[in-house]
């Protein structure tokens, strides 16, 4: 397992639960504390971490850090043994995907769709782009991720449904924000937006619900991360000729809250922009 972040500490816990044995490397040390301490080996290098894999993991932050990984000096590309497999958990751009699945021999674009918590709970859903017979050799790995899988017949089409999703949950973040600043605005107090809004939300904005109203939050989900993942999904449309009309000015939100300090903070730091 390729990458320490949340995540990926949260996916090496997983496969530990199921039995197997997991090496784990991280590009900055310091990482792998508590997974090393649940029984994970934390490997001197990348390539020693890859030589002994019979199922290599990635997950990392962007293209950038991916490509560095998989195809750098030392990385996946040159390290992974004959027929092994390469599964890549990141939120990246399908082109970058594509281009790795024509890289590796067996490779799985492997995005998960819910954050470290649902991962530890079996509760996450991997969004699986492969062919059956890489499939059928990542099977075991992802039987010990539990939750639900979706398959894709080709790697790309797993990165743009993350995209996809990404990009719906952080529009709604963000007109949630602006709901709640349009409701204070008008004289509505915190109690009467809840009993408003409470059951009008989606599932996927409940757990980002109180945290929008002031509470810490406390997620993994970062406006930088956030501002990412809304660039990579413009990509995509804009490699069809289609210019998205909502989608910049939700990066754009992203954004001008990583540039006021909130760039480690959940996506629901976004609540700062409509500060008074």
């Amino acid at each position: 397992m390729l990458g320490m972040g949340r995540m990926g500490a949260a996916l090496a816990g997983r496969l530990l639960a199921g039995g197997h044995e997991v090496l784990v490397w991280n590009r900055s040390p310091g990482k792998a504390t508590d997974v090393v301490k649940a029984g994970a080996v934390e490997a001197g290098s990348l390539a020693e971490a890859v030589k002994a894999a019979e199922v290599v993991l990635t997950c990392l932050s962007n293209d950038a850090a991916v490509r560095h990984v998989a195809l750098g000096d030392g990385g996946v590309r040159g390290s992974i043994a004959d027929g092994v497999p390469y599964i890549e958990c990141s939120t990246v751009s399908p082109q970058l995907t594509d281009e790795l699945a024509g890289m590796f021999d067996h490779f799985a674009a492997v995005p998960v769709l819910g954050g470290p918590a649902a991962i530890e709970s079996g509760q996450a859903t991997y969004l699986v782009g492969t062919g059956p017979q890489t499939l059928e050799l990542i099977e075991p790995a992802l039987a010990s991720l539990g939750g639900a899988v979706r398959y894709y017949e080709m790697a790309g089409l797993a990165s743009t449904a993350k995209l996809t999703v990404n990009l719906m949950l952080l529009s709604g973040v963000a007109a949630l924000a602006e709901s709640f600043t349009v409701g204070r605005s008008g004289g509505l107090h915190d109690d009467q937006l809840r009993e408003l809004l409470g059951e009008a939300v989606a599932p996927g904005l409940k757990n980002r619900f109180e945290a929008l109203l002031g509470a810490p939050a406390a997620g993994w989900w970062t406006t930088v991360l956030g501002a990412k993942d809304a660039g990579l999904a413009i990509d995509v449309a804009e490699g069809a000729g289609i210019h998205l009309q909502v989608a910049p000015a939700v990066r754009q939100a992203y954004l001008r809250a990583a540039e006021q300090g909130h760039g480690d903070e959940d996506i629901a730091a976004v609540r700062y922009l409509y500060r008074s």
